[in-house]
């Protein structure tokens, strides 16, 4: 898809489903994501049969949330035109493993590689 985008963070609130009507349902939720000083606390929704992905986390989990970006316009009472933007999420999992801070995993080199340094003895440094 087009609008999907993914985000990293802690599982921070895990909300109660609110059926918004006879055939709607909602479940919110929010991650904590680190941003320098100052941590990020972003809040998503699924719906409908989604709701029940929320009842495998806890709070406290490192989770990536996979999700869409939607909005819409709405005219209140007095005319004027409001937006509304969701984050709708479509997948959770657990976080698997951390990156490092450069964003480099150098875990999973295989030992060959990382002991080949017989090629480079002619470098001058």
């Amino acid at each position: 898809m087009a609008n999907s985008f993914e985000a990293l963070g802690t599982m921070h609130v895990v909300m109660d489903t609110q059926q918004v009507k006879d055939t709607f349902k909602k479940r919110e939720f929010v991650i904590e994501m680190q941003d320098g000083n100052y941590p990020q606390h972003i809040k998503f929704q699924v719906t409908q049969d989604r709701c029940a992905l929320l009842d495998n986390f806890k709070v406290g989990q490192s989770v990536k949330v996979l999700f869409n970006l939607r909005g819409r316009p709405f005219q209140n009472r007095e005319g004027q035109t409001v937006y509304f933007t969701n984050l709708e999420a479509w997948r959770i999992e657990l976080a698997t493993g951390t990156a490092t801070p450069t964003g480099a995993d150098y875990s999973q080199i295989p030992q060959a590689a990382a002991g080949a340094k017989d090629d480079f003895d002619d470098v001058p440094f």
